[in-house]
């Protein structure tokens, strides 16, 4: 494995439109009474606006000032956030889509197409990282520079900017944006000591819990001294429950070896094999051959046209169906301390510190079917007889009956802690009329600690009467099992069969693990004003970041499948899954019988596995990255010189990364307890960059404004890919293979946009954005035999995969990149113009549209492409809309707010014979409305998802057949502020 890094190393150096108009969020904000910097709108002084549509114009007022392209929302009270996390609030910004999770809770943003692995995101002005835990099917766990902004609580932050063109002052490192975020400071705040206190309760109508969510502020200025300081606290306890379908992969009929032939059909498929008891008249011992020579012809009959001589090569089939119960509870605490000494207009010092803690404990439920997933080596598909058949015109199975099918009840406990600190000082000192020094230097750190991730299923063997049915309309099949699965004694929990077969067992799944990123940030920055109309401005930095994974391994002796111990039956340890008929219908059993997790841990002395790091092949991978940038920039205004509006900055930025990446590749041992063992493995990458970039607006005529920027911009590889490291999973016969040696993306972009800001407070906008990406970097599969990656077949322990079957290898290249382009509309329009009562409306809407062409490489051999296609960018929605439609008065507020999202692309390549997999398209909807008892004591009301959405993962652009829907349900909310 090191000599393949090594040759890697050699290598490289030798070479919808109308949602838009019906409903919410343009230039959105949602702000408090004194914005972070807002001053009013000059034309709107005589007018006294407060709540929503004060944090409107405060936000149009920051957006209208700045050179660049940069959209802003800021809290309409001190802890008034309206939504459960910053994700779900910042989808109102023009141009962002919001990427759910688990739950159905906002995790990540897209920003004009780029996914989140492009956007960086600044905390308090110092870089941050942000990583949780997600189920399998959204990515697992996050070990990249995506942001994961559902660890925080929103009350904790004031203010957020979505910033979509750089400037040279501004940190490189995004293609799509840099987003910031806030925390309150006390010498902003009106009143010299405010208290704010918000309680709520919140419902969903699928847990049918009652959940507390409840925030503190404090803030005191102290006299004349210039000296504040605030604390704030917020808390949430979240029960979150999730049903629907999954279908894990969608796979040819091929993959696993065909179905078990009809007697007397030639070939005979199983062979005969003593061993397994499969001969003329059985698939396998006890498992007689039911095959219809109409249904096998059926799936013999197809082919792919890449694979004309491979039968049942065109024949689609879900992998794994499955009806699944999902519930997470989730505890979310967050708050800040800020110290800010304030004593004129020359000096502004501050620190501040933040601390998040989001835990989570998923609990996933399945009932199954699992021999369409497996080879004959365990007794799967090619044991299974198949009765009655059919397919669409694309090869998707639209119905079928089968015999001699392995049905498992399955059961996930995912227990993870996602925590983050940071601690920062931030100073700007004006030395003199001309002269202003200004500064930050900080240290934060982001921990996802895995501390439990265990599966344990039960099986029942060789069920007959399985049904797999989509002709009842719909996107998902209705299952239908052939046994009781609410009985435990329809299953079995025991120590696998000689011949392959498996009667339930666990998996501890690489856990425990943890993965750490320390960040540390030091830069100074020096102002020279040198007259009204221009200024020049410098500054170096440094930031340093460490990025450390860790996994252990238990002891083989610990993890082998043991009979239940004498006098036990499974009755004894199971629970029972119940109520997803009601909540998801599609044919889903009122109940069914599953391994309770803690029953079984008590019998099996769970607590007593024994674990071990790198010694016994454990994970151990490092990526530590050394950034040194410096740069210049002049700011210009004019206006005074030519007689209408020109104002802007021009500046460049040099930057030269270092990293140096180590980990552990597990080889053979047979004296360790897990035999395994790990190899070390180191490399180095260096590279710099010279960044450009220009900001231009020009008022030809008053109120209207023409930005134009230019820019070429970088964004470094995900920190997982560069690790020196590989890894295979045994059951999906899944592996991957890092590379170190990876450029960053880089692109040159161009932005032109329009803005009419007609009356105060309104806004009627269009932005046109360009970027050609030059280089990009995508994953190449390859199939290859296990026993050619040169890692060691132990770690197929447990699996019952033999070292010759193919896995699906991994490995990720740069490769050309593409162009990207797109518009923006935005409009903000409050109803001021109209008399009385329908003066107190407003709206606000935007709509995105985006295109881009990328070349992927789907297959190769020996690292020569053999099947391309053109796509969209991963990630990218071609049309995204939000829209508000508001009403507002001294004493009542309501708005209703609608997001649409298109469908877009989750990964590519996909699994063999199909070319993506993909989300599909999305509406939610939300709402919010508060009532002003007095001054100080405010009711809310909220609700989210009353549009009841469904999200839905599919795979192949042509057949579009289902991976995972599933139903979050609505939630509401009831609270109380009150504020003195």
């Amino acid at each position: 494995m090191i000599e393949h890094y090594s040759r890697i190393a050699s290598a490289r150096r030798s070479s919808v439109i109308a949602l838009a108009v019906a409903m919410m969020a343009g230039a959105p904000a949602f702000a408090q009474d004194q914005a972070p910097q807002a001053q009013p709108d000059p034309e709107n002084a005589d007018i006294v606006v407060t709540g929503f549509r004060a944090s409107l114009n405060s936000a149009l007022s920051m957006k209208r000032r700045e050179a660049a392209a940069i959209d802003s929302i800021v809290a309409e009270d001190i802890g008034k956030f309206p939504d459960s996390n910053l994700a779900e609030s910042m989808q109102r910004v023009p141009g962002i889509a919001l990427q759910r999770g688990d739950g159905g809770e906002g995790r990540n943003i897209s920003v004009r197409g780029l996914g989140p692995a492009f956007t960086r995101t600044r905390i308090n002005g110092m870089e941050g990282t942000s990583q949780t835990g997600s189920s399998d099917i959204y990515g697992a766990g996050n070990n990249g520079r995506s942001f994961d902004f559902n660890v925080f609580p929103t009350e904790i932050f004031s203010a957020l900017s979505v910033r979509k063109t750089p400037s040279a002052d501004v940190e490189e490192g995004s293609l799509g944006a840099t987003v910031d975020l806030s925390a309150p400071k006390p010498m902003e705040q009106k009143e010299d000591f405010v208290l704010s206190m918000t309680a709520r309760g919140v419902y969903n109508e699928l847990s049918k819990e009652v959940d507390p969510r409840a925030s503190l502020l404090v803030s005191k200025k102290f006299g004349d001294s210039g000296f504040g300081i605030l604390g704030s606290i917020a808390y949430q306890k979240r029960h979150i429950r999730e049903v629907g379908y999954s279908a894990v992969d969608i796979l040819s009929a091929n993959t696993n070896g065909g179905f078990c032939s009809p007697v007397g059909f030639a070939p005979q498929n199983p062979a005969d094999n003593a061993a397994k008891g499969a001969d003329a008249l059985n698939c396998s011992t006890g498992n007689p051959r039911t095959s219809t020579s109409a249904a096998y012809q059926a799936i013999y009959d197809l082919r792919r046209d890449d694979l004309p001589n491979t039968p049942g090569s065109g024949a689609f089939l879900p992998r794994i169906p499955r009806y699944l119960n999902s519930e997470q509870n989730q505890e979310r605490i967050g708050g800040s301390l800020t110290l800010q000494f304030n004593p004129d207009d020359d000096t502004d010092i501050s620190l501040d510190m933040l601390y998040s803690r989001f835990e989570v404990t998923r609990r996933d439920n399945y009932i199954a079917a699992i021999s369409f997933a497996r080879s004959a080596a365990n007794n799967g598909q090619p044991m299974t007889s198949v009765r009655d058949i059919a397919f669409d015109e694309n090869g998707s199975l639209v119905q079928g009956v089968f015999d001699g099918v392995d049905v498992r009840s399955e059961g996930l406990v995912d227990h993870f802690v996602s925590t983050f600190k940071q601690a920062n000082l931030n100073f700007r000192r004006r030395l003199n009329d001309s002269l202003e020094l200004s500064g930050i230097v900080g240290f934060n750190r982001s921990i996802w600690d895995g501390k439990k991730r265990l599966q344990t299923f039960m099986d029942a063997i060789d069920t007959d009467g399985f049904t797999i049915d989509y002709s009842k309309g719909g996107t998902t099949p209705t299952l239908g099992f052939g046994i009781d699965v609410n009985d435990p004694g329809s299953f079995n929990y025991a120590p696998g069969r000689s011949d392959g077969t498996v009667l339930g067992g666990f998996s501890y799944q690489g856990k425990p693990s943890k993965n750490t990123t320390d960040n540390m940030t030091a830069d100074i920055n020096l102002k020279w004003t040198v007259s009204d109309a221009f200024s020049i401005k410098g500054g170096a930095q440094y930031r340093r970041s460490n990025f450390l994974s860790t996994f252990l391994r238990p002891y083989n002796a610990d993890t082998v499948v043991r009979a239940l111990p004498a006098g036990t039956t499974l009755a004894d340890i199971t629970t029972t899954i119940s109520g997803v008929d009601k909540l998801w219908g599609h044919g889903a059993p009122s109940s069914w019988a599953a391994i309770d997790p803690d029953k079984w841990a008590d019998t099996f002395g769970f607590d007593d596995v024994r674990y071990c790091g790198v010694e016994c092949g454990g994970g151990r991978s490092r990526v530590r990255e050394e950034v040194m940038s410096s740069y210049l920039m002049a700011n210009f205004d004019l206006r005074d010189a030519i007689g209408f509006g020109v104002r802007g900055d021009v500046g460049v930025r040099y930057v030269k990364t270092d990293m140096l990446s180590s980990g552990y590749v597990a080889v053979a041992q047979a004296s360790s307890p897990t035999g395994l063992t790990g190899q070390f493995a180191a490399a180095t990458n260096s590279y710099d960059d010279w960044l450009p970039s220009a900001n231009i607006v020009v008022e030809p005529v008053e109120n209207v404004l023409v930005r134009f920027s230019g820019a070429k911009v970088m964004a470094r590889p995900e920190l997982g890919l560069l690790t020196p490291t590989s890894g295979v999973n045994p059951v999906t016969r899944v592996g991957n293979v890092n590379n170190p040696f990876l450029d960053p993306i880089r692109a040159n972009t161009f932005d032109v946009a329009v803005e009419w800001y007609f009356r105060p407070g309104s806004l009627l906008s269009a932005a046109f954005f360009y970027k050609d990406i030059k280089s990009f970097i995508q994953n190449v599969n390859s199939q290859i035999p296990f026993n050619q990656l040169g890692l060691p077949n132990a770690l197929l322990e447990n699996s019952n995969t033999s070292p010759d079957e193919l896995f699906t290898v991994s490995q990720p290249f740069n490769t050309p990149g593409g162009k990207l382009k797109g518009i923006e509309l935005n409009a903000q329009i409050p109803f001021t113009f109209l008399d009385g009562f329908f003066s107190n409306f407003g709206v606000l809407a935007n709509y995105t549209r985006v295109t881009s062409k990328i070349d992927y490489i789907l297959a190769s051999v020996n690292g020569v492409p053999t099947v391309t296609t053109t796509a969209d960018l991963v990630g990218l929605s071609p049309n995204t809309a939000s829209g508000t439609l508001y009403y507002e008065d001294e004493k009542f507020s309501i708005r209703t707010t609608g997001n649409f999202r298109d469908k877009f692309i989750r990964g590519i390549p996909a699994s063999p014979g199909s070319d993506l997999q993909g989300n599909a398209k999305t509406f939610y909807m939300d709402a919010s409305a508060s009532y002003n008892v007095t001054d100080r004591l405010k009711i809310i009301v909220e609700a989210q998802n009353l549009t009841d959405e469904q999200n839905r993962l599919y795979i192949d652009s042509q057949r579009q057949d289902t991976l995972f829907e599933t139903r979050i349900g609505r939630t509401f909310t009831f609270g109380v502020t009150y504020r003195m």
